[in-house]
């Protein structure tokens, strides 16, 4: 099942079923009116809108309408907790990060700082229904009710000042922005192996290729036991999302998920970095495509703002 979150001028936006090839919707009315309405009644709720989806499918649905991804906002608009892998750390190492507003796949970036030096972090995430404490890797697996595309906008410079601090990433990690559709494990058929999504993900810049990462090793830990581990000393709620932090290919050679892994090999390289940072008006595309080539997320391609050129 694919699910949308569709703006309504709300907070929490109008849940949508989404069909397969991501051409027509359908809106939720009399069954959900939330995402989050879904989550506390996964099993009451899902298996009606597991009807709509496959009537969408077929093309049998009355009220059906073309899904527009500019209309949609994070599947899940802000969460009661988000928690996030921590780069360079132990395999299941995690750490809270801001949920209450996340940005939808075609939302512009905004950033206040003109001189922030700002990157991306392409990921993936899962979104948890309840997982009791002290639940085992395989237990919190099945806790995972959708999964997302994410993209966690980074700071580098505030990054580096909070590092030094001994602080937690607080102010270098602005809102998160999510690709329009999440989905259910099964849509990936085969793609979904023991809690890691076996496909590549597309990392682009301005319309040139940043990387092509490859998920499932990219992952020091599946999403059964990232969750485990955030429900190591209390129960995980539903509405949780656990993201994987940015993911990384093992050869550099396939490309860059960010501008910070880049720069650092041309320094090595060169003696310096030679790309510069995200700058206004530049656009990211983040997507994962299924061995069909169709887009499983829908893509997230936005364009920054308020970060000034070095040449202003």
């Amino acid at each position: 099942m694919k699910l949308a979150t569709y703006k309504d001028g709300s907070r929490d936006g109008q849940l949508v079923v989404v069909s397969r090839d991501l051409a027509q919707a359908h809106f939720a009315v009399g069954i959900a009116t939330r995402m989050q309405q879904l989550l506390d009644d996964w099993n009451f709720i899902s298996p009606q809108l597991e009807d709509v989806y496959a009537t969408l499918n077929g093309g049998k649905a009355r009220h059906a309408f073309a899904f527009d991804p500019r209309l949609a906002m994070a599947p899940l608009p802000r969460a009661y907790q988000r928690l996030e892998g921590v780069p360079g750390g132990a395999a299941t190492l995690l750490q809270q990060a801001a949920g209450d507003a996340s940005l939808g796949a075609t939302d512009d970036a905004p950033f206040a700082d003109p001189e922030a030096e700002v990157d991306i972090g392409p990921g993936l995430a899962a979104i948890t229904g309840d997982v009791a404490q002290g639940s085992a890797a395989a237990a919190a697996l099945e806790g995972v009710r959708l999964l997302m595309l994410s993209n966690a906008w980074v700071l580098r410079r505030l990054e580096a000042a909070e590092r030094e601090q001994g602080a937690g990433r607080l102010h270098s990690r602005p809102a998160t922005a999510y690709a329009p559709v999440a989905v259910t494990p099964d849509e990936l058929g085969e793609a979904w192996q023991r809690g890691r999504v076996h496909l590549n993900l597309s990392v682009q810049l301005g319309g040139k290729a940043l990387g092509l990462i490859e998920a499932a090793p990219a992952m020091r830990a599946h999403f059964g036991q990232l969750i485990a581990e955030a429900a190591r000393t209390r129960t995980v709620r539903a509405g949780s999302i656990v993201d994987t932090g940015t993911l990384r290919n093992a050869d550099p050679a396939r490309g860059h998920p960010c501008l910070a892994d880049k720069r650092t090999l041309e320094a090595a390289e060169h003696g310096e970095a030679r790309s510069p940072w995200l700058e206004d008006g530049d656009v990211v595309r983040i997507e994962m495509k299924g061995r069909d080539g169709a887009s499983i997320f829908g893509a997230i391609e936005q364009r920054l703002t308020g970060v000034r050129r070095a040449s202003d």
